[in-house]
């Protein structure tokens, strides 16, 4: 089992096997803008909440896989997972980006813009499950179904609003994925860890709820992939 290590940004037993990863496959063929935005990000004081490069090149290989062109991003922070995003899709791609603070995305929209890829972004700035609630709604309802690829990174405690509202709005056979679901190596260890707050501790078992019911959702076939903070990736099959 993992040693759960609060300031790490990996569940591998070791911080070397990430670094072998990065520097063999990740930096090689990152972006030049993804790489601009990862470093400012990493300045941060709260870069923490920023996504790991490794993480971001296997959503940039499966969106491609799926053929993604209409994608929803859930929790945006300086934008290194949606200019991810936004880099992936074909010419005429979007991406709806949605976070609680547009002051966050504001340091990274600059960057985008460079990378010539802010025509694919719509940014709403708003709660999470509301913002959901108005794609959902709008045009009738039409937008239901029309999209490829969700990824939500916002509140930890709103993931199973995010769930029911994302499997209306992604197709059948599009994918979700859901970030953080193994909140440091915590949902396979005690709750009462020496050193983990109560927040960790409410976070912890949100997710381990979260899971079992993902898990037993027969809408979706699921898998939990142990990548960064833990990922739990979501197929729509009805």
């Amino acid at each position: 089992m993992a040693t759960y290590r609060p300031d790490s940004n990996t569940l591998l037993a070791d911080d070397s096997i990430l670094e072998y990863v990065l520097e063999t496959t990740v930096y090689p063929r990152e972006h030049e803008r993804l790489r601009e935005l990862r470093l400012i990000t990493q300045q941060h004081p709260k870069s923490f909440m920023g996504s790991s490069p490794d993480q971001m090149q296997f959503f940039s290989v499966l969106l491609k896989m799926i053929g993604a062109s209409n994608t929803i991003e859930v929790g945006v922070f300086t934008g290194y997972s949606l200019l991810t995003t936004a880099l992936a899709l074909p010419a005429g791609g979007k991406v709806v980006a949605i976070d609680a603070s547009r002051e966050y995305y504001e340091l990274g929209r600059p960057v985008i813009e460079k990378a010539g890829v802010a025509h694919k972004v719509d940014f709403r700035e708003g709660d999470g499950v509301a913002e959901l609630d108005k794609i959902l709604s709008e045009d009738g309802g039409a937008r239901a179904g029309t999209f490829d690829f969700a990824y939500a990174d916002a509140d930890k405690l709103q993931y199973a609003g995010y769930h029911e509202r994302l499997l209306r709005l992604v197709r059948v056979g599009g994918a979700i994925a859901y970030d953080n679901t193994l909140w440091g190596g915590s949902v396979a260890m005690p709750r009462d860890k020496p050193g983990s707050s109560e927040y960790d501790r409410r976070v912890r078992d949100s997710f381990l709820e979260f899971n079992a019911a993902v898990a037993a959702d027969d809408r979706v076939e699921a898998c939990i992939v142990p990548i960064a903070d833990g990922v739990t990736l979501c197929r729509r099959v009805k």
